[in-house]
């Protein structure tokens, strides 16, 4: 019973957490996460500040957070992509359509990192830096395995990964501008990174690393 009793306040804590979380989202989307107050947040997510504050200390780390979860949804869509064995035959068709419907499915926390990558604390844009050159290297690890780029050096592998992921990054910020249920504008939007990429994999075969 007490172990029961002790998953149940588990599990309400976690729900908590999160309500924080997706209040924070919610107000940043109308205001800009740096303009909201931790007592903005609190009153949003149905609790009290102490409440807030067993959770997070400050909204600085709210804000690490948020960026953490943003990220890890978006790695862990690439990652299941990538067990899928006909991706590598068409990688450019599979990285598009696994962007676009990433955003799709966490639009708030893709619309979280494109407003606050720029707009944001310094703590905040830090993060988000820190997560888009651990994304440059995942990917880097993935790309090498690519015709014409395994005898590059790791410096050419890294420079090519981090232009695919500007690619992406800028793309990701159309779908967060796309009205919803316009499938014309996201094949459009696929379309356009579909041939972003085609235009940087053209340059393989003639780089020298």
């Amino acid at each position: 019973m007490t172990e029961l009793v002790g998953d149940s306040r588990q599990a309400q804590k976690e729900r908590t957490r999160q309500a924080i979380m997706d209040a924070a989202l919610d107000l940043g989307q109308q205001h800009g996460f740096a303009q909201v107050s931790l007592r903005q947040v609190a009153r949003h997510a149905g609790v009290v500040p102490t409440a807030f504050y067993r959770h997070f200390d400050s909204m600085d780390e709210l804000g690490l957070a948020l960026v953490e979860q943003s990220f890890s949804t978006l790695r862990r869509m690439i990652r299941e992509a990538q067990r899928d064995p006909q991706m590598f035959e068409n990688i450019i068709d599979a990285a598009a359509e696994v962007l676009v419907e990433s955003v799709k499915t966490s639009k708030p926390h893709f619309a979280f990192v494109s407003r606050e990558r720029v707009s944001g604390s310094s703590i905040v844009r830090r993060a988000i830096r820190h997560e888009l050159d651990l994304f440059v290297s995942e990917l880097a690890v993935v790309l090498a395995r690519l015709p014409n780029i395994e005898n590059w050096s790791t410096e050419d592998v890294q420079m090519v990964s981090r232009l695919f992921v500007r690619n992406m990054v800028s793309n990701a910020e159309e779908v967060v501008e796309m009205p919803d249920r316009r499938p014309d504008l996201e094949e459009h939007i696929k379309e356009g990174a579909r041939r972003q990429m085609r235009l940087i994999v053209l340059g393989f075969r003639e780089w020298e690393s």
